[in-house]
């Protein structure tokens, strides 16, 4: 049994949340806004930042730490065009969709998505297409988001037939799994929206839910944000017109959620929006194992038949002291087997041997290579594979400052290539 069905009294969950990783537009810091949930005895919380996920990792762990159910999502920026198209002949609106994973695999298609919007479809904004949706739908939950959603601002617009169709194409990619939002900031748009709303949801099948776009943490926040989206807008508080909230895009309670809506929606209606559909959001959610056992997946690179990562880059390393010293003598050796069973121990082997390979391949195309900076200095290793130019012997540098038997992080390898040239070792990589 789930968390949330353990407890038979229904509670708010929110749903759109954007945090300090929606850079210049989100003030809430990951820890305060996990820490209010908690205090406010909310079952889950979600993460919803505009076209990134940055703070997943953060919040997950996070919220885990507070004993809040987390759920990973992203507001992205859908576009009803190629989203490889760019230029003003291919020039589009762009419209708001909350996503939220529901599982591991919900969460490896929001990454592609992410990932998808901001390499190939970036243009002034991170933009995805519905078409791409459709192939990457599985395991998500999709909600239509705010007035800049397309579904709202079609319906803010009084075009109810296109807002129809609109609403039966995100019906089509996520089928149950696609909810109408509905907001209350106290702008009127809000109000002049949500009725509309609320009979399209009947007239389709749809179920809505009640959210709240929250951009910082407390209502006392709500200065400090408008200075923060100042910042982003290039203009002076006291500068009019410019872009304002009103003061009540905070991180709200049930209470304050339910009482937004009490003169124009019944009781009914208030407690499944405000209540029961967040909570049947909420329990679609499993956790994620990729957040929850992070594992290192190391590169796999092509070695020669018959070897090992291990065995090859011992035999690469050995080479290389030989050309570099041109005899192996007792100590280099002994400093070889050390190192080299540190790193197979780590299971850093392939790691070396990759970094090995590009930076070889840099060399073998003219390109310029710095010497190495940083602790890699003090591995031999590094120095017989032509990583660094830097005899560690010579200088007596200390290995176990780069790589030791407690270290369990990743090594870093500071390398530089040529300003000029670099790109060609980055798609070589």
């Amino acid at each position: 049994m789930s968390v949330l069905a353990s407890n038979n009294e229904l509670k708010h969950i929110p749903l759109h949340v954007h945090t300090e990783f929606s850079l210049l537009d989100g003030a809430s810091r990951v820890e305060d806004i996990c820490k209010k949930a908690a205090e406010a005895s909310m079952p889950a919380l979600a993460i919803s930042d505009h076209g990134t996920m940055f703070g997943v990792y953060k919040f997950y762990h996070e919220a885990k730490k507070n004993g809040v159910k987390p759920i990973v999502g992203c507001e992205v920026y859908v576009i009803n065009n190629d989203h490889t198209l760019k230029g003003k002949e291919h020039r589009c609106k762009l419209y708001h969709l909350v996503l939220l994973a529901k599982n591991d695999t919900g969460y490896k298609n929001l990454i592609k998505i992410v990932s998808e919007s901001c390499i190939n479809g970036f243009y002034y904004k991170p933009r995805i297409s519905k078409e791409y949706l459709k192939d990457r739908s599985q395991g998500l939950v999709a909600l239509s988001a705010c007035l800049g959603g397309e579904v709202n601002n079609l319906v803010l617009n009084n075009r109810l037939e296109e807002a129809e169709t609109a609403a039966l194409s995100y019906q089509e990619i996520f089928a149950d799994d696609f909810y109408l939002e509905i907001m209350d900031h106290f702008y009127p748009e809000d109000r002049q929206v949500n009725p509309s709303m609320l009979r399209l949801a009947d007239k389709l099948g749809i179920k809505y839910v009640a959210t709240n776009d929250s951009h910082y943490t407390e209502k006392s926040d709500a200065n400090a944000h408008d200075a923060l989206l100042c910042l982003q807008t290039q203009k002076f508080i006291s500068d009019f017109p410019r872009m304002r909230f009103s003061a009540h895009e905070y991180l709200k309670t049930g209470e304050e959620m339910a009482s937004l809506f009490q003169d124009h929606l019944d009781a009914e209606q208030i407690e499944k929006a405000v209540y029961e559909t967040p909570m049947e959001i909420a329990e679609k959610i499993q956790d994620y194992d990729l957040l929850a056992n992070p594992k290192m997946h190391m590169p796999d690179p092509q070695v020669p038949e018959g070897h090992s990562f291990e065995t090859y880059l011992r035999e690469l390393s050995f080479k290389g002291a030989m050309e570099r010293f041109g005899e192996i003598d007792s100590r280099t050796e002994k400093r070889l087997d050390h190192e080299l069973k540190i790193m197979n121990d780590s299971g850093f082997a392939s790691y070396f041997i990759v970094v090995w390979d590009f930076i070889d391949w840099a060399r073998k195309q003219k390109i310029p290579v710095g010497p190495g900076r940083g602790s890699a200095a003090g591995s031999l290793v590094a120095y017989c594979l032509g990583i660094t130019n830097i005899d560690p012997l010579k200088y007596d540098l200390l290995f176990e400052r780069f790589l030791n038997p407690e270290r369990k992080s990743m090594p870093d390898i500071d390398t530089d290539f040529c300003i000029e040239r670099r790109e060609e070792v980055i798609n070589y990589v």
